[in-house]
């Protein structure tokens, strides 16, 4: 008989009803431009030029606007309420300088110092270059020298070859006193 008593409990348990839950969205206290950065778009002009897959096409000039930087959630903590202020808009990394520290001023340094040292290195191979080619010309010049003056040699050897071997002519008597010779003299 006791199990009979809590039969009609628990009927009266499933007869109840959970109350209804009423989701009401909540009004943002931020705006849409205090959390999330926009899309930056640029526009970029293209005048006439040949279609790079097909040589048979060309393109009029026109202009293709492309987004540079999709809209995204804004990460940084913010405070809300009257003090907050929105964040700035994306920075444009062609407007702006990279942001600097020591180890970055070094690495530039270093590299400033390396190209000045490559740009010296660079003169002075450019002035070794310049001797180079001028005592190139003069070895130029010289060579074209000394194969005229060989073949000049070579000319005086066949014409002394051929006085050589020419038929002797009478010899002249050579005087070794201070006397005129006598013009009567056989």
């Amino acid at each position: 008989m006791k199990s009979f008593c809590l039969i009609p409990l628990l009927f009266l348990s499933a007869c109840s009803t959970a109350p209804k839950l009423a989701v009401r969205p909540q009004q943002p206290s931020l705006t849409a431009d205090t959390v999330r950065y926009p899309e930056v778009v640029r526009a970029y002009h293209f005048g006439r030029y040949v279609d790079p897959n097909d040589d048979l096409a060309m393109h009029d000039q026109h202009t293709v606007f492309r987004v540079e930087e999709n809209t995204h959630w804004d990460l940084h903590p913010a405070t809300g309420g009257a003090e907050f202020t929105p964040p700035p808009s994306p920075r444009d990394a062609a407007f702006n300088p990279a942001p600097v520290n020591d180890a970055v001023l070094a690495e530039v340094n270093a590299q400033k110092l390396a190209t000045v040292q490559i740009m010296m290195q660079s003169q002075n191979l450019s002035a070794a270059l310049g001797q180079f080619q001028w005592a190139l010309s003069q070895a130029r010049t010289n060579l074209q020298e000394t194969a005229a003056l060989r073949a000049t040699v070579s000319d005086l050897k066949h014409r002394l070859d051929a006085l050589e071997s020419a038929p002797a002519s009478p010899a002249i008597p050579i005087s070794t006193t201070n006397e005129p010779p006598d013009p009567l003299d056989p």
